[in-house]
């Protein structure tokens, strides 16, 4: 028998045509203004921009002028002669004789120990740009706090003979509007923000001071002195699903034409039945149908068309495509963690998306923010997510791709509370899964488990209408936020190693933000991990970081993992700075500001951090591994500053309080940049003795915890404090050892931390041979 294809005829999508009309006039309404608005952005952006290139030419036209004046003043004969003799009080008085504007001249000798001796009240202002001018044996120009209000102070070193040793170093004062003047002046578009600064002080501001906090993004120095111009506009949301200012408009146009055509489609009809009306009339005197009558909906006789007989779906497990198997291993200590095609799928993705939407529905909350790295399966896996979260109701913003981080910062920022990293982090390709917030705690143990078992009994909540989705970007939000809480005192030089994962893009823009000479290395986003694993725990995968830092003998190499959460750096020296030795720096940089602050490490940090953390008078914590583990912690006790062996670093002192490797990498380069010297040597200078990597090893039977149990219930060290807050850590007077199990993939992390190579061959040889009394066919690389 033969099939006939059914036939569509278009008065049977007619009554539809008009809500499509509609629809799409809304549409090329919505994109339309949205192109508006970005193009109306984009020339107050440049119009702010041309504003701050005009007045950084300005000042740097009028800073030349004044340091030329300043070297002619100072080839004046009698005043050489005054320095030559000694007489500095005179040489002083001359620098500024018949300078209009000047005052205040001073000329000591390059010892400085007058100006010194006459701290505080000579100024520590005035010190700091006489001390600048020898260091950088150049006339350089700084804004200092005077007895008569803030001025323009130059300095210059002095020779009197060329290439002869510096025998004084001159200072004068000038008025501080030969500086604001440029900005007071400049032409600047109405709801933007200009600025001159030197370093966190602003010198003179105009436009909207509520945008002061992002103006770094857009700063740029004035060249040859310590002073940089910033500017700001207000923030404008990008276009639909990403799009452009053009491409908006490019969409309004076309879905306008849609809408037209629509309506003439509608409309086709009515226009055949009058024309064919019009003939009838004139053969046959048939009269037209009245408006009334064209116009009425009334069914007179209409034909019944059959509807498909319906087939429900079961409820339990079950998405749109059927019933759906999904294994409770996936859902670990602190995440859900799975192999794509074996253990996730979209249809996964959607049940954990409408459980997710479940515990926020019983919590009262609607809104979440959902991200995702660069993986390969991401936009499946975030798709499903995002159709079983608003199956379940929940308001979803999407933010696309996006590091980890940017995803927690989009909680905060668009003021969601909750949201979802798809991601693998350091795991293999294959790997992807989700880290979630809700209501600002991140889920982990009872919690995660809890959405398995919302699953399994079938506990999901399903809305009478599903959630709003809307797209945004945040990358601008979160790089003007770092900007405006870290500029580093001084230019370094850094290679940035993403490792081909989802920080590749964000973080080297971060850095360069906060005033670092940015290098990138493999940060081309791509799922596939061409070049090496995005894990910086592990020494192998930085040998590439490590080569490019030393052949552009740039200052340090900073390493992300594939979801940007977590940090590894290395010196020029080549050296691999472990994480709790970054976490000694940054306590002891927190604790300055916040004494006796609580600072929390996790079980595989060195012994080391304890005493350090107590020195610099700090409360140190040791806890368990797991991001969402510590975050809880941090919760519970207040702690300013939490740190894993892994790389993790959560700073709640002016930041967020979430693990965040790109923001961690901005505080250390504030740190460095502050120091005298290289990086490398205040690094190698951390408190060091003799560790290991995290040492991994395939867990019997695939399973870590089930072994980790057992060696805890048999160990038996002698004269050893033992820990087993996670795992089991035996502690020695001169070192210690840890086996515990890995909550990501099936294997047991091994470390080992002494002060000697004897001790950690005594340790090592306690463990192995505990552990292989235990396993006999344990492969141990030690």
């Amino acid at each position: 028998m033969k099939l006939e294809r059914p036939q569509v005829s278009l008065a049977s999508i007619a009554p539809l045509l008009p809500v499509l009309a509609v629809a799409c006039a809304l549409l090329a309404a919505w994109f339309g203004w949205s192109g508006w608005q970005q193009y109306q952005d984009a020339t107050r952006r440049d119009g702010v921009q041309q504003s701050r290139d005009a007045v950084v030419q300005a000042i740097g036209t009028t800073l030349a002028a004044e340091r030329t004046r300043l070297e002619q003043q100072l080839e004046n004969p009698v005043l050489r002669a005054a320095i030559g003799s000694g007489d500095f009080a005179r040489a002083g008085a001359l620098l500024a004789d018949g300078w209009p504007g000047a005052s205040d001249g001073v000329v000591l000798a390059p010892a400085l120990d007058s100006a010194y001796a006459a701290l505080p009240e000579g100024g520590f202002g005035r010190l700091s740009v006489l001390e600048d001018a020898l260091a950088s044996d150049a006339p350089v120009a700084h804004v200092v706090d005077t007895a008569a209000g803030p001025k323009l102070a130059l300095a210059a070193p002095v020779r009197l003979q060329e290439g002869g040793e510096v025998a004084a170093v001159a200072l004068v004062n000038l008025a501080l509007e030969r500086i604001t003047g440029a900005v007071t002046n400049a032409t600047l578009p109405g709801g933007t923000y200009l600025a001159v600064r030197q370093g966190g002080y602003n010198v003179v501001e105009r436009g909207d001071a509520g945008l002061s906090g992002g103006a770094e993004v857009l700063a740029k120095p004035v060249t040859g002195a310590g002073l940089r111009v910033a500017a700001a506009v207000p923030d404008v949301a990008g276009g639909p699903f990403g799009l452009a200012a053009t491409g908006c408009l490019v969409a309004a146009a076309v879905l306008a034409l849609l809408a037209a055509l629509a309506l003439v489609a509608w409309r086709a009809p009515h226009l055949l039945t009058r024309r064919a009306g019009a003939q009838a009339e004139a053969e046959d005197g048939v009269p037209f149908p009245t408006l009334a009558e064209a116009t009425d909906e009334s069914p007179a006789k209409t034909e019944q068309v059959p509807m498909s007989d319906a087939v429900a779906a079961p409820a339990t497990n079950a998405t749109a495509t059927g019933p759906v198997s999904i294994d409770r291993g996936i859902f670990r200590a602190y995440d859900i963690r799975g192999v794509v095609g074996r253990d996730l799928s979209p249809q996964v993705a959607e049940l954990i998306g409408q459980a997710i939407g479940s515990l926020m529905q019983d919590k009262g909350l609607e809104d979440i923010v959902v991200g995702r790295d660069g993986r390969l399966s991401g936009p499946d896996m975030a798709g499903g997510l995002v159709t079983g979260l608003r199956k379940a109701g929940r308001n979803v913003i999407d933010i696309g791709l996006a590091p980890t981080p940017l995803v927690y910062f989009g909680a905060y920022q668009l003021q969601a509370g909750s949201c979802v990293s798809v991601t693998g982090s350091h795991n293999p390709p294959d790997y992807n899964g989700f880290k979630i917030v809700v209501g600002g705690e991140t889920l982990s143990g009872d919690a995660i488990t809890d959405l398995y078992a919302r699953i399994a009994d079938d506990r999901l909540h399903t809305a009478p209408s599903p959630g709003r989705l809307e797209q945004r970007t945040i990358d601008d939000d979160y790089i003007q936020r770092v900007a405006s809480d870290i500029q580093i005192d001084r230019p370094l030089k850094v290679v940035v190693d993403a490792g081909n994962g989802v920080a590749g893009e964000l973080g080297p823009k971060v850095l360069a933000a906060i005033g670092a000479e940015v290098v990138p290395l493999y940060c081309d986003i791509d799922g596939t991990f061409p070049n090496h694993h995005p894990d910086p725990s592990e020494p192998h995968n930085l040998a590439d970081l490590i080569q490019m830092v030393q052949h552009l003998d740039a200052d340090l190499g900073v390493a992300f993992d594939g979801d940007g959460d977590r940090l590894g750096v290395v010196t020029r020296d080549g050296h691999n700075i472990f994480p709790d030795r970054l976490l000694m720096l940054f306590a002891a940089d927190v604790l300055e500001r916040n004494p006796g602050a609580q600072i929390i490490f996790d079980v595989k940090c060195t012994g080391r951090l304890p005493g350090h953390v107590l020195r610099h008078g700090g409360s140190p914590l040791m806890w368990k591994t797991g991001h969402s583990l510590i975050k809880a912690k941090m919760r519970e006790t207040g702690a300013e500053l939490a740190g894993e062996m892994s790389g993790h670093f959560f700073f709640g002192e002016r930041w967020y309080g979430f693990d965040d490797g790109i923001y961690s990498a901005a505080r250390l380069l504030e740190i460095l940049a502050a120091q005298p010297g290289r990086p490398s040597d205040v690094l190698d200078a951390l408190p060091d003795g003799v560790a290991t990597p995290e040492i991994k090893v395939d867990a019997p039977d695939g399973n870590p915890h089930a072994f980790v149990e057992r060696f805890v219930a048999n160990a038996a060290f002698a004269d050893a404090r033992l820990s087993t807050i996670d795992g089991l850590r035996v502690d020695w007077a001169d070192g210690w050892g840890l086996v515990r199990a890995s909550n990501t993939t099936p294997v047991l992390v091994m470390r080992f931390d002494a002060d000697n190579n004897e001790a950690m061959a005594r340790i090592k040889a306690a463990f192995r041979e505990q552990l292989l009394a235990l396993r006999p066919d344990l492969d141990l690389p030690f």
